[in-house]
């Protein structure tokens, strides 16, 4: 039995502007008050686990430990099939230290060379950490084809080159409340919703 959330206010566990906005919005309908990881100084842990979910729940807990607030984290990337799954837990990492997602994309295309296989998917984990230690973990996870070269300058990361199934544009050719309806971290939180808030 999932735990239902009542608190008044929660860290958001991310320095990644662009899904700080997203989770953000998604939460507003609830009145809660958002605290982000960034505006409260807070460092970014060493993501050491092997999955998405180990690394949503490591982050929501050092937060939560951190704070004494309950903390909601997002672990996610892009998952290409033809690689077995890379870039994956290490989407960001890709992109090194300055976060040049521009290289990220193009290192993706390089190691997508000789095979035809253009499918991908996003993966979003979010876990949800109560200061006395409760987790509670979702995932989202939305389909689609890799394109070579990126289209569009909106959305962050790898959506330039990301068409998802039953859609022409990418991701990042969509306006923000288009893609926000559909996103991976969409569809997970709609499940964290459904098993932890009140409707609001």
């Amino acid at each position: 039995m999932a735990r239902t959330f009542d608190e008044p206010r929660l860290v958001l566990a991310s320095h990644n502007r662009g899904k700080a906005r997203e989770i953000a919005d998604l939460l507003a309908p609830f009145a809660i008050e958002v605290l982000s990881a960034a505006e409260l100084g807070l460092p970014e842990p060493e993501e050491t686990g092997s999955t998405f979910e180990a690394n949503a729940e490591l982050k929501a807990r050092a937060a939560t430990t951190a704070t004494g607030l309950p903390a909601l984290a997002d672990d996610s990337g892009l998952a290409a099939l033809a690689l077995d799954g890379a870039p994956g837990i290490y989407s960001a990492r890709w992109a090194g230290p300055e976060r040049d997602f521009a290289h990220a994309m193009r290192e993706l295309q390089a190691a997508l060379v000789g095979h035809d296989d253009r499918r991908a998917q996003f993966v979003s984990a979010l876990a949800l950490a109560w200061p006395d230690g409760h987790v509670e973990v979702v995932e989202g996870r939305v389909d689609g084809e890799l394109i070579w070269p990126p289209r569009g300058d909106q959305g962050f990361g790898y959506d330039p080159m990301f068409v998802p199934d039953g859609h022409r544009r990418t991701f990042g050719e969509m306006p923000y409340a288009e893609k926000q309806g559909m996103s991976h971290r969409t569809v997970a939180f709609r499940k964290l919703i459904d098993a932890c808030f009140a409707d609001p």
